[in-house]
């Protein structure tokens, strides 16, 4: 028999439609079905109880039932494992450590006396400035007021050493004039060597040695006459006027003892009689 081609015949092709899933779906469904089925009776299968079954076997002769064998104990179903759900470790955040307070009180502490300490030493080398500067001013005002005291000293040094001189001058031509029975000292002496007078008195008054006070009203004078021979030589010294002061006169007559032989002119010669006067608060300095 001939195949009959439709495009042959003059029929238009057409596309065959595409066969339903609905029926693939159902039969699907109904073998997943029966297969629960299944599953379900094998499981309720095991875990129904077996039947027992009894029997009793009589001995004729003894006529006594023999014992019935104790039943099997029941095992309980085995539970159906229950499958554990794992869940997903989370990574949770590090909480901050609280801070350690005995430590930060310690740390506060120290910080503390780190401080007090700079400012103890800042406070001490503030006052070792002071007490420097306050030394060095001290120092300063001490030169100061030596340097002005020895000025003043020496002032005053030159001053009684010109009323000495002027007094000395003029206790030389009274003592010359006594010596001369009353006369002028022009008559007497007209001239009076004041460097042989001068010589005679340093080394007088470098012997004197007063070891009482000096502390009395006004400037006591003790006034002696030497007599001496053409050497040098002290014969007497005289006391012609008292200081009032019998410790000071003693101690001057004792210096001109002890200045013998007493110094000479420049020609060689010397006076037979030489006045000097001794004043308590300049000769005893």
């Amino acid at each position: 028999m001939a195949t009959l081609n439709p495009a042959a015949a003059g029929v238009p092709y057409r596309v065959p439609p595409e066969p339903s899933r609905v029926p693939s779906f159902v039969m699907a469904a109904v073998v997943h079905a029966g297969l629960l089925l299944f599953l379900w009776a094998g499981i309720k299968w095991q875990n129904t109880a077996p039947v027992s079954v009894e029997a009793e076997v009589w001995d004729m002769k003894t006529q006594q039932a023999a014992p019935a064998p104790p039943p099997e104990p029941v095992r309980p179903p085995e539970p159906v494992p229950v499958p554990k759900v794992i869940e997903p470790e989370v990574e949770r955040p590090v909480a901050p450590k609280p801070p350690d307070i005995a430590l930060e009180r310690i740390k506060e502490k120290k910080q503390k006396l780190l401080e007090k300490k700079l400012a103890e030493e800042k406070l001490l080398k503030e006052k070792q400035k002071e007490l420097a500067d306050e030394k060095a001013q001290e120092l300063a005002d001490k030169k100061a007021k030596d340097k002005s005291d020895k000025l003043a000293k020496a002032a005053a040094e030159a001053a009684e050493k010109k009323k000495r001189d002027k007094d000395f001058d003029a206790t030389l031509k009274r003592l010359a004039g006594q010596a001369g029975g009353g006369k002028s000292p022009q008559a007497t002496s007209p001239r009076i060597d004041k460097s042989y007078f001068a010589k005679i008195s340093a080394k007088v008054y470098g012997n004197l040695n007063y070891a009482g006070s000096t502390d009395v009203p006004g400037d006591p004078e003790a006034v002696f006459e030497i007599r001496q021979l053409p050497t040098g030589e002290v014969l007497s010294a005289k006391l012609v006027r008292s200081s009032g002061i019998p410790l000071y006169d003693e101690a001057a007559r004792k210096a001109i003892e002890k200045s013998t032989p007493l110094p000479k002119k420049d020609n060689g010669t010397v006076d037979p009689v030489v006045p000097i006067a001794f004043r308590l608060k300049v000769n005893s300095n």
